[in-house]
């Protein structure tokens, strides 16, 4: 196995986090850091009270004046006091703001986050793991708030508390200013050492959980294919490896961890007893001190010096722990930031689809209301608009096309299909057929050719204007969590109830719905698991007959139906079908058999096309098909 690269504690992503929290709230950042700040130096000050406080008592313990030294040192105690209620106020007002800000952050990046995705192309959730994504919404933001609600505000505490520690004791006495330094340096040589490798491992953490994660979920949605085929034992070892992984790696991450805190926590133990026992020697000594105050070394030095000592390594021990939480949230901001970074999907189209109507004299005039006719509204460059009736004419000319480079799907295919057309896409598995109407929809763009719409080349369309004008059944029926009425009117939100009815009597669903426990209104979850496979692809169908768009897409649209039910649901397919374009995707010829057009497509080219009449005269490929001398597959 490779040895893990020391992962990069990169500024870039601090920034980055920074920069978010003080956008999202520009006010309130900067009142918790004031917030932060003053505790952390109220934490420091009391050294230089408990230096005072000696003083005062040995200049009058000799002339044993108890009631002065009360005089000097009860105002001392009042402005000690008064600063600690400050300070509580301020430490109470901080964990609040900090619990608003980071749930209010994290809320806003997982709305940007999938904002986001929703422009990223296909191509994206194609080649990359569900529950890999999902494990950014989950396991990354959680580590990501662990770094801003506890991290962040301890490092900076902790920062300020060793900085003005640091000032009081160099001011105090140089030299045990020096050899606490020389302490300190030894535990950030153990801190970088072993936080160095907890950190590498936490790193590698987040990638096991995502990949964990990632199975899991796909295991959860195929649960039935594995029971089918017996391989829940296989699934349980391939899960024992990954998880096993995830082991190893949290075990070393976690391992480093525990050890460091223990070693900083007795070093800073040593530490405390040589500057006691050096301080003590040199107090002893009579030695002259070297100070920024000037004032000669005494116990009323000595006794602070040891509370800010233990003050001292306890704070950078806090910062040595802290490591790990820093490595995490850096690892799950970048995994955040890196989809927040995809390109989106690009969009050139300035053609947009409007609600049209032909006046007298066959102008067309783009309305507000729905007409049932569409236009495509088209501005050109030289300030002309003009309005094209949508017809549902498209035209294929000479199109390449490939998913990775070198590896052609598609060679100089041209497909003509007319308005009011059938068109049928014939071929084994992976001769290109889905990957046509992809390249209809524009989820993928072509490499070569042209595809027109009416007339317009289909780069000129925008896209989600050219989607809206293509009803799509697919194969894989994807249904929502909600009742039965609202997936149906997700085909067009501004449905009636009526509408939604109409179109499922049209798509043969109406008669299995009345039958649910409460009709259209049952609620389904899970992608409708509480109904059958051609259940949920009639619901399918019904959601595409309500868009009532003027080119429909059917990708297998009835493969997960059986054959009674296909000879109702042919009969709504026909009356959906009928005055629109329809590409149509089938294993099962007796469906294409009435198409207008049949293409047979292998290996990414068009060897046939024509009618049934004509493709069995040529006894081809078609033929020996529909005569069942080789299967499609």
């Amino acid at each position: 196995m490779n040895k893990p690269k020391k992962p990069k504690m990169e500024g870039g992503m601090f920034k980055r986090i920074l920069s978010l929290l003080f956008n999202f709230y520009p006010v309130l950042v900067p009142v918790t850091i004031f917030c932060i700040i003053f505790s952390a130096i109220t934490a420091a000050i009391p050294a230089v009270f408990i230096q005072n406080v000696i003083a005062v008592i040995e200049k009058w313990y000799v002339a044993r004046d108890w009631a002065q030294a009360a005089k000097e040192i009860v105002p001392l105690v009042l402005i000690l006091a008064g600063f600690y209620i400050i300070s509580t106020v301020a430490i109470t007002a901080q964990s609040q703001l900090m619990a608003y800000i980071t749930q209010g952050f994290l809320g806003k990046l997982r709305k940007k986050m999938f904002n986001g995705m929703q422009s990223l192309p296909i191509k994206y959730f194609d080649t990359n793991k569900h529950g890999d994504i999902m494990s950014h919404y989950t396991n990354d933001i959680d580590t990501l708030r662990e770094l801003v609600s506890r991290s962040l505000p301890q490092l900076l505490q902790s920062v300020i508390i060793v900085v003005a520690v640091f000032s009081i004791m160099i001011y105090y006495s140089v030299w045990m200013t020096m050899l606490v330094i020389t302490g300190i340096i030894l535990m950030m040589f153990v801190s970088g050492k072993i936080g160095g490798g907890s950190a590498k491992y936490f790193i590698r953490q987040q990638k096991s959980v995502g990949a964990a994660e990632g199975f899991i979920q796909e295991m959860m949605n195929g649960q039935k294919v594995v029971k089918v085929f017996c391989h829940e034992e296989d699934s349980k070892k391939e899960f024992d490896e990954i998880n096993n992984a995830l082991y190893e790696d949290s075990r070393k991450a976690n391992s480093y961890a525990n050890a460091l805190g223990p070693i900083i926590m007795n070093i800073g133990n040593v530490l405390y007893v040589l500057v006691a026992t050096i301080g003590g020697l040199f107090l002893a000594s009579g030695l002259p001190n070297l100070s920024l105050s000037g004032m000669a070394f005494s116990i009323s030095i000595l006794v602070p010096f040891l509370n800010m000592t233990k003050q001292f390594t306890g704070n950078i021990n806090q910062l040595s722990q802290q490591i790990n939480a820093v490595a995490m949230g850096l690892a799950g901001a970048k995994r955040i930031f890196s989809l927040m970074d995809q390109e989106a999907e690009t969009d050139e189209g300035y053609v947009t689809l409007v609600n049209a109507k032909v006046d007298e004299n066959g102008n067309i005039i783009e309305t507000e209301e729905r007409t049932g006719k569409w236009a495509w509204k088209h501005p050109h460059h030289d300030g002309r608009l003009t309005y094209t009736l949508l017809k549902g004419d498209v035209r294929m000319n000479e199109v390449d096309f490939s998913y990775e480079e070198g590896k052609p799907v598609l060679s100089d295919v041209s497909v003509y299909a007319e308005p009011g057309q059938k068109v049928a896409f014939v071929g084994a598995t992976g001769a290109g057929k889905t990957t046509i109407t992809n390249l209809i929809n524009r989820f993928y763009d072509i490499e070569d050719g042209k595809i027109r719409y009416d007339g317009i080349n289909i780069n000129k369309i925008k896209k989600s204007d050219l989607r809206r004008s293509l009803g799509i059944v697919l194969q894989d029926t994807n249904l929502f969590t909600g009742t039965v009425m609202e997936n149906i009117r997700y085909g067009r939100l501004d449905a009636t109830d009526d509408e939604c009815r109409a179109a499922a009597v049209l798509a043969g669903a109406d008669d299995f719905i009345s039958r649910l426990p409460s009709g259209y209104e049952t609620e389904l979850t899970n992608n409708g698991a509480n109904l059958s496979q051609g259940q949920r692809q009639l619901i399918a169908i019904a959601r595409a007959a309500v868009a009532d768009p003027p080119v429909m897409i059917l990708d297998e649209a009835t493969s997960s139906i059986d054959t009674r039910t296909e000879a109702i649901v042919q009969k709504g397919m026909d009356k959906l079908m009928e005055g629109r374009t329809v590409f149509v995707i089938a294993h099962r010829l007796s469906t294409v058999k009435n198409s207008d057009v049949i293409m047979v497509l292998d290996k990414g080219r068009i060897i046939e096309r024509g009618n049934h009449e004509k493709l069995i005269a040529e006894k081809g490929t078609y033929y020996q098909l529909y005569t069942g001398a080789f299967e499609l597959e």
